[in-house]
C-alpha cells in the first residue's frame, strides 16, 4: 500500500476489534472534518487502522471508502489488547500529532481543528482533550468515567501505552494518560466535538461490575491468554499470578501428558478457586474446556492462566471433540452453563455426563431456564449438588425423576489445601474486637456498623465492591464510614496465598448478615440463601476464624448446619447481640477451636477422592 508523499500533520489511530459495522460511520466522521478532508489541496491527516484480531472482516466493510494512500492497515492475527494495538499504530504513524478515533465512536466536523488549536495554544503542550456527547448529554470535559479515547490527541513523545502483559484496564489514566501528563502540559478545548457512542459491545462494559463485567467476561470476549493483571475502574486490582500462586501453579500444570489415561471435557465455567482442577490433573487426567461465552465476573472461563486445560474452539467444537473424544463430560457450575451442558448431551448422547450444579435453582426459575434444568436432572449420568439442602429442594421440586444413587453432594467452590498451610498471624494487641468481612458485605450497612461500634467492635472490609483505593466509595459505604469512622476499615482483597497470614489476625469473620428468611423447616419455602454455602466460608476456614452468622433457629439452612456441625459458629439475633457475643471470650474461643479442628473439610482435597470416583464410574472405569 502506498504511503503519503508529505508527512501528515495528524495521524488518526483507529483500533478495531469485531466492530466492522461501526466503521463506516466512524471513518465518515473523519472524512467530514472541516478543512481536513479529501477535497482539493494537501491532505493533513493519515489514518492508521489496527485490526486487533477481528473475525468480522473490517477491511471489507470500508473498502474504497478511504483513498489508498491515506490509510495504513495493521492486522493482528489474534487480539493483543488496546495497548498493543495503539503502540503498533504509533510505530507506523508519521504524524507529529496523534488523535484517536475508536471504531464505534464518532467525531463532529470541528474535532481535529479544536484539538490541534488547543495543543498549539499551550507552550510545550503534550495532551489535548475535548468535550464529549454521551447519550444525548454534553460533557464539556471528561465524564465521570474519565476522558475517553475519542476525546484525545497528543504530540508524538516517547510515551508508550501499557500492554496486556503489564496490565489490562478501562482506565486510560493508568494505560497512558498519567505518563503523558508527566511529560508536559495538557489543554482542554472546552468544546463538545465528538460522541462516545453507548452500546452493549463497548470495551469498558467487559470491565464494569454493574454491566456484568469483570476479568472473566473480558477473557471470554478477547481470548486473553496467560495470567492477567486486571485493573477495572472502581475495583481492586486482580493479580492472577498472586491469585493462583504462579509460577508454582505453572509447575503443577506441567503434568506429563504421556502419562494421562483419561480425557475429561469441562463444560461451562469454574467459578471460584478454579485452580482446584490442577489437583485432578495431577492424578493423570487430561482436560479440555468448552466454556460459556457470557460469564459473569466470578465465572472463570478459559484460556485458564495456569494451563492444564486445552480450550476447544467454539466454532467447530463438535468436530474437534469427535477427533479427540473425551471419556466423560464434567458440566459445571452455575446457571449460565445449563444450555451448554444440555447441548453437549444432545450432540453426544453416548458421552457420559456428570453435572455439578452450585447455584441456583431459584435463579433458573427467574431466568426461564427451568426446562433446561429439569431436562439435565433427568439425562445426566450423575448429578452433584452443593449442599444436602439443595439436593432435597430439587428432589421435592422434581420428584422421582432420577435414581438417588446417582446424585451426590459436594461443594463446587472449594479451594486447594495449599492455601490453608502456614502459621497463623500473631494477633496484635489492640483495643476492641476486630472482625472481618471478605467480598460483598451482605447486610452490613451504616446502622449495623454503628451498633457494633458502640460495643467497640471493629469491622474490616476486604475486597468490597466499589471501595477501590482508586475511586470514591459507593454511597452506602460512605454512609457507613460516616456512622462509624473509627470502627469501619476498608482494605484491598486478599488472594488465597495470603488468606492464612493476613486474615487470621482478626477475631472472627462475617458470613452473610442477612438475606435468608424463616422457612420454618420446610425447604419448599427456602430461598437460595437457605441452600447456599457461601464461597467466603472456606476463606474464613483457611484463616482459622470462627464465623458470625444470623441465628436461624427453627429454619433449615445449609450454612448454619455445616458450621454447627463443627462448632465453629457464633449465631446472633441482631447487631446488639453480635456485639455482646463477641466480647464473650469463652464462646469465641470455643468457636475458634471448632474451626481449627474442622477447617480441613473446606478444602478440595477433602472431596477429591469422591469426585474422582464419580468421574471414573460415569466413564465406565
Amino acid at each position: 500500500m502506498s504511503q503519503l508523499s508529505v508527512p501528515p500533520v495528524v495521524s488518526v489511530v483507529l483500533p478495531v476489534f469485531d466492530q466492522a459495522a461501526f466503521l463506516v460511520r466512524a471513518i465518515g466522521s473523519l472524512l467530514a472534518q472541516d478543512g481536513w478532508g479529501c477535497g482539493p489541496g494537501p491532505r493533513r491527516w493519515e489514518l492508521v487502522v489496527v485490526d486487533d484480531g477481528s473475525t468480522d472482516a473490517p477491511a471489507d466493510a470500508v473498502r474504497d471508502l478511504v483513498p489508498e494512500n491515506a490509510v495504513r492497515w495493521i492486522v493482528h492475527p489474534r487480539n493483543a489488547g488496546l495497548g498493543a494495538a495503539c503502540n503498533a499504530a504509533l510505530d507506523a504513524a508519521a504524524g507529529a500529532v496523534v488523535a484517536y478515533l475508536p471504531a464505534d465512536d464518532c467525531w463532529f466536523p470541528d474535532h481535529l481543528s479544536a484539538l490541534t488549536a488547543a495543543l498549539a495554544a499551550v507552550p510545550d503542550g503534550v495532551l489535548a482533550t475535548t468535550g464529549v456527547l454521551v447519550d444525548g448529554v454534553e460533557h464539556p470535559d471528561a465524564t465521570a468515567a474519565g476522558p475517553q479515547l475519542v476525546q484525545l490527541a497528543h504530540r508524538r513523545t516517547g510515551v508508550r501505552w501499557r500492554e496486556r502483559a503489564e496490565v489490562e484496564s478501562d482506565d486510560l489514566e493508568l494505560l497512558l494518560l498519567a505518563e503523558l501528563r508527566a511529560a508536559g502540559p495538557a489543554a482542554a478545548t472546552g468544546r463538545v466535538t465528538c460522541e462516545w457512542v453507548q452500546h452493549p459491545g463497548q470495551r469498558w462494559r467487559t470491565f464494569a461490575r454493574h454491566t456484568d463485567g469483570g476479568l472473566n467476561p473480558f477473557r471470554a470476549r478477547y481470548g486473553a491468554t496467560g495470567p492477567l493483571r486486571f485493573a477495572a475502574r472502581g475495583a481492586d486490582v486482580v493479580e492472577e499470578r498472586e491469585l493462583y500462586g504462579l509460577p508454582d501453579a505453572d509447575a503443577d500444570a506441567t503434568t506429563d501428558r504421556a502419562a494421562t489415561d483419561r480425557h475429561v471435557l469441562l463444560v461451562g465455567e469454574l467459578a471460584y478457586n478454579a485452580d482446584r482442577i490442577l489437583v485432578l490433573a495431577a492424578r493423570g487426567i487430561r482436560f479440555s474446556g468448552l466454556w460459556i461465552d457470557d460469564p459473569l465476573g466470578f465465572m472463570t472461563v478459559g484460556p485458564l492462566p495456569f494451563g492444564a486445560v486445552r480450550d476447544v474452539p467454539r466454532t467447530g467444537w463438535a468436530d474437534a471433540l469427535r477427533s479427540d473424544p473425551p471419556d466423560v463430560a464434567y458440566c459445571l457450575l452455575n446457571w449460565r452453563s445449563l444450555a451448554w451442558a444440555l447441548r453437549v448431551a444432545e450432540v453426544f448422547p453416548d458421552l457420559p455426563l456428570v453435572w455439578h450444579f452450585k447455584e441456583a435453582p431459584q435463579r433458573c426459575l427467574a431466568r426461564g431456564d427451568w426446562p433446561l434444568l429439569a431436562r439435565l436432572w433427568e439425562v445426566a449420568d450423575h448429578v452433584v449438588l452443593a449442599s444436602a439442602e439443595e439436593r432435597e429442594w430439587l428432589e421435592l421440586a422434581l420428584p422421582d425423576r432420577r435414581d438417588p444413587v446417582r446424585t451426590s453432594v459436594i461443594d463446587g467452590d472449594l479451594p486447594r489445601a495449599r492455601w490453608f498451610d502456614g502459621d497463623p498471624a500473631q494477633r496484635p494487641g489492640r483495643s476492641g474486637v476486630h472482625t472481618v468481612c471478605v467480598g460483598r458485605p451482605v447486610g452490613v450497612d451504616a446502622a449495623f456498623v454503628a451498633t457494633l461500634a458502640a460495643a467497640d467492635v471493629h469491622v474490616h472490609l476486604h475486597g468490597v465492591p466499589g471501595a477501590s483505593p482508586r475511586t470514591r466509595p459507593e454511597p452506602w459505604l460512605r454512609d457507613a464510614l460516616d456512622a462509624a469512622p473509627d470502627h469501619l476499615h476498608v482494605h484491598p482483597a486478599v488472594p488465597p496465598a495470603r488468606w492464612r497470614a493476613e486474615l487470621s489476625r482478626y477475631d472472627a469473620g462475617w458470613l452473610h448478615v442477612s438475606g435468608a428468611v424463616a422457612n420454618g423447616g420446610d425447604l419448599r419455602r427456602a430461598s437460595w440463601d437457605d441452600l447456599n454455602l457461601p464461597a467466603r466460608l472456606p476463606t474464613l476456614a483457611a484463616a482459622g476464624l470462627p464465623v458470625l452468622l444470623p441465628d436461624r433457629t427453627g429454619s433449615r439452612t445449609a450454612v448454619n448446619r455445616v458450621v454447627d456441625d463443627i462448632g465453629a459458629g457464633l449465631s446472633f439475633e441482631d447487631a446488639d447481640h453480635a456485639g455482646s457475643l463477641l466480647h464473650d471470650a469463652d464462646r469465641v474461643g470455643a468457636a475458634r477451636a471448632g474451626m481449627a479442628a474442622g477447617r480441613e473439610r473446606f478444602t478440595f482435597e477433602a472431596v477429591v477422592d469422591e469426585l474422582d470416583g464419580i468421574l471414573l464410574t460415569a466413564a465406565g472405569r
